[in-house]
């Protein structure tokens, strides 16, 4: 990455821990694509679940030279996560998915549908 890995933390404490799993899964991201230009983490806790544990939410804003991709774990999982860790683990794996497909794109192994002119 040509802009260090920016993690922020809303309405939970800064965790030594968390964050340490989280530069640990961007670095991995970043080794699979070498292209990431800048990468920032949002970990956010929704205190509004009283018959539960706190769910966690995990947004990734990926930029590479043509796009920036972004991963919000709260759109694909109306559920949220209890377990801090697990809602990481499913944030990253989404963002591996995304840069797999677009990194197909960027190959040209997948067609795109041109303008038909009539």
């Amino acid at each position: 990455m040509q802009i260090p890995l920016q993690i922020t933390f809303r309405g939970i404490p800064h965790s030594d821990a968390v964050e340490a799993k989280i530069r640990e899964k961007a670095d991995k991201l970043d080794r699979f694509y070498s292209h990431i230009m800048s990468c920032r983490v949002a970990v956010e806790a929704e205190h509004q679940h009283h018959h539960q544990g706190n769910q966690y939410h995990i947004r990734i804003d990926i930029t590479t030279p043509n796009k920036e991709l972004v991963i919000s774990k709260e759109h694909y999982d109306k559920q949220g996560h209890e377990d801090i860790y697990v809602a990481i683990r499913d944030a990253f794996n989404a963002a591996t998915r995304q840069l797999e497909d677009y990194a197909r794109v960027q190959r040209g192994d997948v067609k795109t549908h041109g303008s038909q002119s009539i």
